[in-house]
């Protein structure tokens, strides 16, 4: 097959725009301190909704999520039933995976109709390509995150974690998230400069297998934009805790802004 069989294809309509957010960490360090940044999350969703084409989550919504057969983790009920809303709407929401929340299975697909990807993926929009995902354990370095995803990955361990009751389970999961900066990556959120940075120097190796016009990515808690070779640019979108930012495409260009709640 050929790399272009691979991408997913949109055209973006005159007057539209694709939105793109990440790292929100929704339930850190508890539900009530995090619920006024879930309140200007879902003000900027509702910002959004009337000339949205497509909106792009890339991972880190929740802290920690874990779904049971039965049982999801509590709260979060402001921006779920937003993200309802808008998919109901037909407004098309993809949502990436992150470190924090890559234990889902199925939710986000049977009750809000969206697709769900742990792994990056190719997009073209108006004839600009994107490579989009969260960003984790990608590139070089990062070599105890990398090992401790394995463990967190693999089939028998998620098995274990479910035979947990679920008030244990959740404990024990948001302790670690919050506390554990090995799991959290509270160390990675600083400039390294743009030649040490590792989501970069990937953005680069892949660019030498195939051209994309545009790289974006979470994880870093960083707004970044960062020019690559030729006219390719590797963006990360920030977050939701300190910065509040996120990326918007109108069809020709892609560019990060601040939310500024009213």
């Amino acid at each position: 097959m050929g790399f272009f069989e691979y991408l997913y294809f949109m055209n973006v309509p005159e007057g539209k725009k694709i939105y793109f957010a990440s790292d929100n960490h929704l339930g850190a360090p508890t539900q009530a301190a995090s619920r006024p940044r879930e309140k200007k999350f879902v003000a900027w969703l509702d910002s959004i909704k009337d000339d949205a084409a497509a909106i792009f989550l890339l991972g880190d919504l929740f802290d920690f999520w874990f779904e049971y057969k039965t049982v999801v983790p509590r709260g979060f009920t402001r921006t779920l039933g937003k993200l309802a809303e808008i998919t109901d709407a037909g407004i098309p929401v993809y949502f990436f995976v992150g470190n924090h929340d890559l234990w889902m299975n199925g939710y986000f697909e049977e009750e809000l109709n969206i697709p769900v990807y742990h792994h990056p993926k190719d997009f073209i929009f108006n004839g600009k390509t994107f490579f989009i995902g969260h960003g984790d354990g990608l590139g070089p370095g990062d070599k105890g995150y990398k090992r401790m995803k394995k463990v967190f990955t693999n089939p028998f361990s998620k098995w274990l974690f479910r035979w947990l009751h679920p008030d244990w389970g959740m404990k024990l999961a948001q302790y670690l998230s919050v506390k554990n900066k090995l799991i959290s990556g509270d160390e990675d959120a600083r400039f390294l400069g743009a030649e040490n940075e590792w989501l970069a120097e990937y953005s680069k190796r892949k660019l030498s297998e195939n051209y994309r016009d545009y790289f974006v990515f979470g994880h870093r808690h960083l707004p970044l934009e960062i020019k690559l070779d030729g006219t390719s640019t590797y963006f990360n979108l920030g977050d939701w805790i300190s910065y509040y930012t996120y990326g918007v495409f109108d069809g020709t260009t892609f560019e990060l802004k601040t939310f500024e709640s009213k």
